[in-house]
């Protein structure tokens, strides 16, 4: 029923890419088994040095685990890359360089305008896509890379419905016109004015029938993330998935105050350990891993608003880490989800999955 997602002239035989969850949620076996069954495999960059370097032994930094999590990824055949978050400012480049290195076939970059992501390296056959909420955005994002002779090789679209950061204000999250449906018009355009290139959204995606809604309004391919988050291979632990499992709609927010560190809304299971204990004011304030930090005065990555305090901002570095499995004996850990993560009643192989997602098999 679907036509291949074809990016920098490679032809992925399904127009469906596996979100790039992090942390630890999307690493190699799922991005594998994702490439395997004809999709765009993922892996998240975010503490990869950390949890590479737990897995193999060996201390890897930042270029190293991106590297080895690529290579891993693309082992078995089929098409897989990398996201890599704005936001993570301290890590980017390095993770961009080893994803290139690795020959990653893409990287798709958000949480934050991905200006600078054409002149890290020369990315030869890698295709590389930001991830935008607006048309906007997209103007922004073309007008900066032609100056390095680049343009997008596709373009993600996320509305409001998507899990993890939001690229919207409170105010704007619940309201009409910031819809998937909505925002997709304008962006093909934009993409189209910039000589065209493929549109992928994401957000709220859940079903074959959104797939094929959204395809039918002109959208290229789709990206999700919670659908694949409740598969087995997927590196979230068990505990994670129960919790997604047993998720009503009630129970799925968007946080803000407490919030992420990052400044953007981020939406979680509101029972998650790490955010009742932000909320409680019962976490003793404590930023060790550092991610998010942002520069000083002395330009030092040393700022991150949740090292001082706790009260307006939960660590997302650590609880997201223990969501992987990371030091869980020691961390609370904090659980984002799609806004349909409710309707998720099982846990699923990638392969039925994928069977599902693609009109061959209806799972009762």
């Amino acid at each position: 029923m679907f036509f291949p997602l074809i990016i920098k002239g490679k032809a992925i035989s399904l127009p469906i890419i596996q979100g790039g969850m992090g942390v630890g949620v999307s690493l190699h076996p799922l991005a594998n088994a994702v490439a395997r069954e004809g999709g765009l495999g993922i892996v998240s960059s975010a503490a990869l040095d950390r949890l590479v370097s737990k897995r193999t032994g060996k201390k890897l930094n930042t270029y190293e685990a991106a590297y080895e999590e690529v290579c891993r990824a693309k082992e078995n055949g089929g098409f897989a890359g990398i996201n890599i978050m704005r936001a993570l400012v301290r890590d980017y480049d390095d993770s961009v360089k080893g994803a290139l290195d690795a020959n990653a076939d893409a990287i798709i970059s958000g949480a934050g305008l991905p200006i600078s992501l054409p002149s890290i390296q020369p990315p030869k056959d890698t295709a590389l896509i930001p991830i935008v909420s607006s048309a906007r955005a997209l103007d922004i994002i073309c007008k900066k890379w032609e100056k390095n002779g680049y343009r997008p090789d596709a373009v993600v679209l996320e509305g409001p419905l998507a899990g993890g950061h939001l690229g919207f204000k409170m105010n704007e999250i619940d309201s009409d016109e910031n819809s998937l449906e909505n925002l997709l018009p304008p962006v093909k355009d934009m993409a189209q004015k910039y000589g065209g290139f493929p549109v992928i959204v994401a957000g709220g995606i859940y079903t074959y029938d959104d797939i094929v809604r959204f395809m039918k309004m002109g959208a290229d391919g789709v990206q999700m993330g919670t659908r694949f988050l409740a598969t087995e291979e997927s590196s979230a632990t068990a505990e994670y998935k129960q919790a997604v499992v047993d998720a009503g709609e009630d129970d799925i927010i968007v946080a803000y105050d407490p919030g992420s560190p990052c400044g953007m809304p981020f939406r979680v299971i509101k029972q998650s350990p790490m955010y009742v204990s932000t909320l409680q004011k019962l976490r003793k304030p404590k930023c060790d891993k550092g991610y998010v930090l942002l520069k000083d005065k002395e330009g030092k990555f040393s700022l991150c608003p949740a090292k001082e305090s706790n009260e307006h901002h939960f660590c997302i570095c650590n609880g997201l880490l223990s969501s992987a499995g990371y030091n869980a004996d020691k961390e609370e850990p904090l659980y984002t989800v799609g806004t349909n993560a409710h309707r998720v009643d099982r846990i699923l192989s990638v392969k039925d999955l994928m069977a599902e997602l693609t009109g061959k098999a209806v799972l009762v």
